[in-house]
């Protein structure tokens, strides 16, 4: 069992910055690759970043350039620096993690609450 434990969210104006954590409760080095996802009030959960074990990063159009998905080996925690943010970006935000070693698992983070006022 993986335990991922997400940092408090928080409220921000608009163009403003956060930055949310994500500690494992194993060797990050360990993950096939993570993910950060946020869902909205009435929404699906949409996919935000990924970074493969490899350091490989990709991101959706709809915060490419303005988020960046980053870890940290040796605090064996995952980061999302957010700038710019807009009101739309109001969401609960998720991470999680892609295990592959044997067969195929995925752990979810608590999800913790970004609110951008306009």
């Amino acid at each position: 069992q993986v335990q991922l434990v997400e940092s408090e969210g928080g409220l921000v104006q608009t163009g403003g910055s956060l930055r949310l954590s994500c500690a494992t409760s194993i060797s990050i080095s360990s993950i096939y690759q993570m993910y950060w996802y946020r869902q909205a009030p009435g929404k699906q959960r949409d996919f935000l970043a990924r970074i493969t074990r490899g350091g490989s990063t990709n991101y959706a159009d709809s915060v490419r350039g303005r988020f960046t998905i980053s870890r940290d080996n040796a605090k064996n925690t995952l980061y999302l620096q957010m700038n710019s943010l807009k009101p739309e970006d109001t969401a609960v935000y998720y991470c999680n993690a892609e295990l592959r070693s044997g067969i195929w698992t995925q752990y979810w983070g608590q999800g913790t609450q970004v609110t951008v006022s306009s």
